[in-house]
Protein backbone atom coordinates (compact mmCIF):
# COMPACT_ATOMS: atom_id res chain seq x y z
CA UNK A 1 0.00 0.00 0.00
CA UNK A 2 2.81 2.34 1.05
CA UNK A 3 4.35 1.30 -2.54
CA UNK A 4 1.57 2.44 -4.08
CA UNK A 5 1.16 5.56 -2.38
CA UNK A 6 4.64 6.54 -3.18
CA UNK A 7 4.42 5.82 -6.90
CA UNK A 8 1.33 7.59 -7.34
CA UNK A 9 2.89 10.53 -5.57
CA UNK A 10 5.92 10.36 -8.12
CA UNK A 11 4.09 10.08 -11.04
CA UNK A 12 1.73 13.53 -9.60
CA UNK A 13 4.84 15.06 -9.50
CA UNK A 14 6.41 14.08 -12.82
CA UNK A 15 3.05 15.25 -14.22
CA UNK A 16 3.62 18.74 -12.05
CA UNK A 17 6.95 18.87 -13.42
CA UNK A 18 6.25 18.04 -17.31
CA UNK A 19 3.39 21.09 -17.22
CA UNK A 20 5.87 23.54 -16.05
CA UNK A 21 8.66 22.80 -18.42
CA UNK A 22 6.23 22.45 -21.25
CA UNK A 23 4.58 25.93 -20.39
CA UNK A 24 8.67 27.19 -19.70
CA UNK A 25 9.18 25.23 -23.23
CA UNK A 26 6.46 27.78 -24.94
CA UNK A 27 7.36 30.45 -23.35
CA UNK A 28 10.68 30.40 -24.66
CA UNK A 29 9.95 29.53 -28.20
CA UNK A 30 7.98 32.50 -28.49
CA UNK A 31 11.17 34.57 -27.18
CA UNK A 32 13.26 32.70 -29.98
CA UNK A 33 10.97 33.48 -32.22
CA UNK A 34 10.36 36.92 -31.66
CA UNK A 35 13.90 37.57 -31.33
CA UNK A 36 14.67 36.58 -34.60
CA UNK A 37 12.34 38.82 -36.58
CA UNK A 38 12.58 41.41 -34.55
CA UNK A 39 15.14 43.72 -34.24
CA UNK A 40 15.23 44.65 -30.65
CA UNK A 41 12.96 42.61 -28.70
CA UNK A 42 15.55 40.53 -26.80
CA UNK A 43 16.87 42.98 -24.46
CA UNK A 44 16.60 43.98 -20.95
CA UNK A 45 14.24 46.68 -21.86
CA UNK A 46 11.59 44.93 -23.55
CA UNK A 47 11.49 42.00 -20.57
CA UNK A 48 11.15 44.97 -17.99
CA UNK A 49 8.77 46.40 -19.80
CA UNK A 50 6.78 43.13 -20.17
CA UNK A 51 7.30 42.90 -16.35
CA UNK A 52 6.19 45.91 -15.43
CA UNK A 53 2.46 45.74 -17.17
CA UNK A 54 1.21 42.44 -16.11
CA UNK A 55 0.69 42.80 -12.82
CA UNK A 56 -2.75 43.55 -12.65
CA UNK A 57 -3.49 40.71 -15.27
CA UNK A 58 -1.59 38.41 -13.19
CA UNK A 59 -3.03 38.94 -10.21
CA UNK A 60 -6.64 38.72 -11.72
CA UNK A 61 -6.05 35.35 -13.81
CA UNK A 62 -4.91 34.26 -10.25
CA UNK A 63 -8.61 34.78 -8.56
CA UNK A 64 -10.13 33.06 -12.22
CA UNK A 65 -8.26 30.54 -11.53
CA UNK A 66 -9.61 29.37 -7.97
CA UNK A 67 -13.01 30.02 -9.84
CA UNK A 68 -12.58 28.44 -12.86
CA UNK A 69 -11.40 24.98 -10.64
CA UNK A 70 -14.44 25.08 -8.67
CA UNK A 71 -16.37 25.21 -11.70
CA UNK A 72 -18.20 28.59 -12.18
CA UNK A 73 -16.68 31.37 -13.45
CA UNK A 74 -16.51 35.46 -13.19
CA UNK A 75 -17.21 37.27 -15.59
CA UNK A 76 -17.64 40.31 -13.88
CA UNK A 77 -14.09 40.99 -12.69
CA UNK A 78 -13.15 43.93 -15.53
CA UNK A 79 -15.94 46.43 -14.24
CA UNK A 80 -15.60 45.07 -10.54
CA UNK A 81 -11.80 46.29 -11.37
CA UNK A 82 -13.01 49.83 -12.38
CA UNK A 83 -15.65 50.39 -9.97
CA UNK A 84 -13.19 49.63 -7.14
CA UNK A 85 -10.70 52.35 -8.64
CA UNK A 86 -13.59 54.63 -9.10
CA UNK A 87 -13.94 54.07 -5.14
CA UNK A 88 -10.54 54.93 -4.54
CA UNK A 89 -10.47 57.86 -6.81
CA UNK A 90 -12.97 59.40 -5.21
CA UNK A 91 -11.48 58.75 -1.35
CA UNK A 92 -8.26 60.12 -2.57
CA UNK A 93 -9.84 63.24 -5.29
CA UNK A 94 -13.01 64.23 -3.16
CA UNK A 95 -13.08 62.81 0.25
CA UNK A 96 -9.67 63.80 1.05
CA UNK A 97 -8.89 60.26 2.64
CA UNK A 98 -5.18 59.08 3.42
CA UNK A 99 -4.22 56.83 0.91
CA UNK A 100 -3.64 53.59 3.35
CA UNK A 101 -8.04 54.19 4.07
CA UNK A 102 -8.81 54.78 0.58
CA UNK A 103 -6.79 51.78 -0.20
CA UNK A 104 -8.86 50.03 2.54
CA UNK A 105 -12.38 50.93 0.86
CA UNK A 106 -11.40 49.91 -2.74
CA UNK A 107 -10.31 46.57 -0.99
CA UNK A 108 -13.75 46.64 0.45
CA UNK A 109 -15.38 47.55 -2.54
CA UNK A 110 -14.12 44.72 -4.59
CA UNK A 111 -14.96 42.74 -1.84
CA UNK A 112 -17.67 43.46 -1.02
CA UNK A 113 -19.00 42.49 -5.16
CA UNK A 114 -17.74 39.04 -5.12
CA UNK A 115 -19.19 38.58 -2.05
CA UNK A 116 -22.59 39.40 -3.35
CA UNK A 117 -21.86 37.15 -6.43
CA UNK A 118 -21.02 34.28 -4.03
CA UNK A 119 -24.04 34.57 -2.21
CA UNK A 120 -26.89 34.89 -5.14
CA UNK A 121 -24.67 31.73 -6.49
CA UNK A 122 -24.81 29.56 -3.66
CA UNK A 123 -28.21 31.08 -2.01
CA UNK A 124 -30.48 30.62 -5.35
CA UNK A 125 -28.40 28.31 -7.35
CA UNK A 126 -28.46 30.71 -10.27
CA UNK A 127 -25.53 29.94 -12.24
CA UNK A 128 -22.11 32.20 -12.02
CA UNK A 129 -22.68 32.64 -15.60
CA UNK A 130 -25.62 34.51 -14.96
CA UNK A 131 -24.56 36.25 -11.78
CA UNK A 132 -21.67 37.76 -13.06
CA UNK A 133 -22.93 39.25 -16.20
CA UNK A 134 -25.39 40.76 -14.28
CA UNK A 135 -22.93 41.82 -11.96
CA UNK A 136 -20.81 43.10 -14.98
CA UNK A 137 -23.52 45.66 -16.50
CA UNK A 138 -23.98 46.74 -12.57
CA UNK A 139 -20.48 47.25 -11.07
CA UNK A 140 -19.98 48.97 -14.85
CA UNK A 141 -22.91 51.31 -13.97
CA UNK A 142 -22.07 51.84 -10.53
CA UNK A 143 -18.14 53.37 -11.79
CA UNK A 144 -20.04 55.48 -13.64
CA UNK A 145 -22.42 56.58 -11.26
CA UNK A 146 -19.64 57.37 -8.87
CA UNK A 147 -17.34 58.97 -11.33
CA UNK A 148 -20.08 60.93 -13.27
CA UNK A 149 -19.19 58.89 -16.28
CA UNK A 150 -15.62 61.30 -15.76
CA UNK A 151 -12.13 60.02 -15.69
CA UNK A 152 -10.69 61.10 -12.16
CA UNK A 153 -6.74 62.43 -12.08
CA UNK A 154 -5.58 61.21 -9.08
CA UNK A 155 -2.00 62.19 -9.24
CA UNK A 156 1.43 61.95 -6.83
CA UNK A 157 -0.85 60.32 -4.37
CA UNK A 158 -1.19 57.07 -6.32
CA UNK A 159 1.54 56.97 -8.70
CA UNK A 160 4.52 56.34 -6.00
CA UNK A 161 2.62 52.82 -5.41
CA UNK A 162 4.10 51.71 -8.98
CA UNK A 163 7.48 53.69 -8.41
CA UNK A 164 8.78 51.24 -5.62
CA UNK A 165 10.63 49.22 -7.33
CA UNK A 166 14.06 46.46 -7.24
CA UNK A 167 16.53 45.48 -9.78
CA UNK A 168 14.13 47.58 -12.63
CA UNK A 169 10.80 45.29 -11.34
CA UNK A 170 8.24 47.76 -9.95
CA UNK A 171 6.93 46.78 -6.47
CA UNK A 172 2.79 45.78 -8.12
CA UNK A 173 5.03 42.82 -10.14
CA UNK A 174 7.18 41.99 -7.12
CA UNK A 175 3.43 41.41 -5.17
CA UNK A 176 2.02 39.87 -8.00
CA UNK A 177 4.75 37.04 -7.80
CA UNK A 178 4.15 36.94 -4.29
CA UNK A 179 0.47 36.33 -4.87
CA UNK A 180 1.02 33.10 -7.14
CA UNK A 181 3.52 31.69 -5.12
CA UNK A 182 0.88 31.94 -1.94
CA UNK A 183 -1.94 30.78 -4.37
CA UNK A 184 -0.12 27.86 -5.45
CA UNK A 185 0.51 27.10 -1.87
CA UNK A 186 -3.32 27.35 -1.04
CA UNK A 187 -4.27 25.06 -3.56
CA UNK A 188 -1.61 22.50 -3.11
CA UNK A 189 -1.51 22.18 0.72
CA UNK A 190 -4.05 23.78 2.33
CA UNK A 191 -7.42 22.34 3.42
CA UNK A 192 -9.69 25.18 1.81
CA UNK A 193 -7.09 24.54 -1.47
CA UNK A 194 -7.96 20.50 -1.29
CA UNK A 195 -11.89 21.63 -0.67
CA UNK A 196 -11.85 23.82 -4.19
CA UNK A 197 -10.31 20.75 -5.82
CA UNK A 198 -12.71 18.80 -4.38
CA UNK A 199 -16.15 20.36 -5.56
CA UNK A 200 -14.80 21.33 -9.03
CA UNK A 201 -13.95 17.66 -9.54
CA UNK A 202 -17.40 16.15 -8.06
CA UNK A 203 -19.57 19.09 -6.38
CA UNK A 204 -21.76 15.69 -4.92
CA UNK A 205 -19.45 13.60 -3.93
CA UNK A 206 -17.65 16.48 -1.93
CA UNK A 207 -21.22 17.42 -0.07
CA UNK A 208 -21.69 13.66 0.67
CA UNK A 209 -17.70 14.18 2.41
CA UNK A 210 -18.82 17.16 4.53
CA UNK A 211 -17.15 19.81 2.63
CA UNK A 212 -19.38 23.05 3.36
CA UNK A 213 -19.41 23.95 -0.14
CA UNK A 214 -21.39 27.47 0.05
CA UNK A 215 -19.16 28.14 2.67
CA UNK A 216 -16.08 28.00 0.07
CA UNK A 217 -17.66 29.39 -2.94
CA UNK A 218 -19.01 32.59 -1.01
CA UNK A 219 -15.21 32.42 0.52
CA UNK A 220 -13.64 32.48 -3.40
CA UNK A 221 -15.27 34.96 -4.78
CA UNK A 222 -15.05 37.19 -2.34
CA UNK A 223 -11.11 36.83 -2.40
CA UNK A 224 -11.04 36.98 -6.09
CA UNK A 225 -13.19 40.55 -5.55
CA UNK A 226 -10.62 41.74 -3.12
CA UNK A 227 -8.07 40.70 -5.65
CA UNK A 228 -9.62 42.33 -8.57
CA UNK A 229 -10.04 45.45 -6.40
CA UNK A 230 -5.81 44.95 -5.78
CA UNK A 231 -5.29 44.66 -9.67
CA UNK A 232 -7.92 48.33 -9.81
CA UNK A 233 -4.82 50.03 -7.54
CA UNK A 234 -2.41 49.12 -9.67
CA UNK A 235 -4.16 50.36 -12.83
CA UNK A 236 -4.52 53.73 -10.70
CA UNK A 237 -0.80 54.04 -10.08
CA UNK A 238 0.03 53.48 -13.36
CA UNK A 239 -2.08 56.12 -14.64
CA UNK A 240 -2.41 57.88 -11.94
CA UNK A 241 -5.99 58.37 -12.46
CA UNK A 242 -9.62 56.12 -12.23
CA UNK A 243 -10.88 55.45 -15.70
CA UNK A 244 -14.30 54.31 -15.26
CA UNK A 245 -13.65 52.10 -18.60
CA UNK A 246 -10.78 50.88 -17.68
CA UNK A 247 -11.04 47.03 -17.07
CA UNK A 248 -13.23 46.69 -20.23
CA UNK A 249 -12.93 42.88 -21.58
CA UNK A 250 -10.27 42.37 -18.78
CA UNK A 251 -12.31 38.88 -18.30
CA UNK A 252 -11.30 37.51 -20.81
CA UNK A 253 -7.93 37.85 -20.85
CA UNK A 254 -8.00 36.43 -17.25
CA UNK A 255 -9.86 33.17 -18.73
CA UNK A 256 -7.35 33.06 -21.43
CA UNK A 257 -4.60 33.41 -19.22
CA UNK A 258 -5.94 30.48 -16.91
CA UNK A 259 -7.02 28.44 -19.77
CA UNK A 260 -3.89 28.42 -21.77
CA UNK A 261 -2.05 27.59 -18.14
CA UNK A 262 -4.21 24.15 -18.79
CA UNK A 263 -6.93 24.95 -15.92
CA UNK A 264 -10.24 22.91 -16.79
CA UNK A 265 -13.25 25.03 -17.43
CA UNK A 266 -14.91 21.54 -16.30
CA UNK A 267 -13.67 22.49 -13.22
CA UNK A 268 -11.59 20.22 -10.07
CA UNK A 269 -8.06 20.83 -12.40
CA UNK A 270 -5.82 24.00 -12.07
CA UNK A 271 -2.59 25.43 -11.32
CA UNK A 272 -1.57 29.24 -10.11
CA UNK A 273 1.88 28.71 -11.19
CA UNK A 274 0.49 27.24 -15.14
CA UNK A 275 -2.01 30.31 -15.20
CA UNK A 276 1.16 32.62 -14.33
CA UNK A 277 2.62 30.80 -17.23
CA UNK A 278 -0.48 31.50 -19.24
CA UNK A 279 -0.18 35.76 -18.63
CA UNK A 280 3.53 35.39 -19.71
CA UNK A 281 2.78 33.74 -23.10
CA UNK A 282 0.10 35.90 -24.09
CA UNK A 283 2.13 39.09 -23.00
CA UNK A 284 4.81 37.95 -24.99
CA UNK A 285 2.16 37.03 -28.05
CA UNK A 286 1.29 40.60 -27.60
CA UNK A 287 4.34 42.25 -27.26
CA UNK A 288 6.47 40.57 -30.11
CA UNK A 289 3.26 40.86 -32.67
CA UNK A 290 3.64 44.50 -31.75
CA UNK A 291 7.46 44.88 -32.55
CA UNK A 292 6.99 42.44 -35.82
CA UNK A 293 4.41 45.29 -37.03
CA UNK A 294 1.23 43.34 -37.04
CA UNK A 295 -1.84 45.97 -36.48
CA UNK A 296 -4.74 44.88 -33.74
CA UNK A 297 -6.87 42.91 -35.54
CA UNK A 298 -4.34 40.84 -36.78
CA UNK A 299 -2.40 40.17 -32.96
CA UNK A 300 -6.20 39.41 -31.97
CA UNK A 301 -6.46 36.83 -34.68
CA UNK A 302 -3.33 35.21 -33.74
CA UNK A 303 -3.76 35.60 -29.84
CA UNK A 304 -7.38 33.82 -30.53
CA UNK A 305 -6.01 30.76 -32.54
CA UNK A 306 -3.32 29.98 -29.74
CA UNK A 307 -5.78 30.36 -26.95
CA UNK A 308 -7.76 27.49 -28.85
CA UNK A 309 -5.03 25.41 -29.97
CA UNK A 310 -4.37 25.76 -26.13
CA UNK A 311 -7.29 24.29 -25.19
CA UNK A 312 -7.00 21.19 -27.50
CA UNK A 313 -3.70 20.02 -26.57
CA UNK A 314 -4.80 20.47 -22.71
CA UNK A 315 -7.51 17.93 -24.05
CA UNK A 316 -5.15 15.51 -25.80
CA UNK A 317 -2.84 15.66 -23.15
CA UNK A 318 -5.44 14.93 -20.61
CA UNK A 319 -6.42 12.17 -22.54
CA UNK A 320 -2.95 10.44 -22.92
CA UNK A 321 -2.92 10.89 -18.90
CA UNK A 322 -6.02 9.43 -18.20
CA UNK A 323 -5.15 6.31 -20.57
CA UNK A 324 -1.86 6.36 -18.93
CA UNK A 325 -3.34 6.23 -15.30
CA UNK A 326 -5.72 3.14 -16.50
CA UNK A 327 -2.46 1.41 -17.64
CA UNK A 328 -0.87 1.87 -14.75
CA UNK A 329 -3.59 0.37 -12.38
CA UNK A 330 -3.77 -2.65 -14.78
CA UNK A 331 -0.53 -3.32 -14.64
Amino acid sequence: MEHFEDNAGLRWFKHQLADYLGMAAALAALIIIFSLITENFFSLLTFRTIANQIPSAIIVAVGMTFVLIMAEIDLSVGSVLAFSGAVLGIALVKWNLPLPLAILLCLVAGGLSGLFNGFVVTRWGVPSFIVTLGMLEAARGAAYLVTSSQTIYIGASIERVSEIGLFGLTLPFLLAFIIVIAGQFFLTYSVPGRHLLAIGSNEDAARLAGINIRSVKIIVFSLTGILVALASIIQCSRLSAADPNAGAGFELQAIAAVVIGGTSLTGGRGSVIRTFFGVLIIAVLGAGLAQAGAQEPVKRLITGLVIVAAVILDKYRQRMRNKNSWANKLS
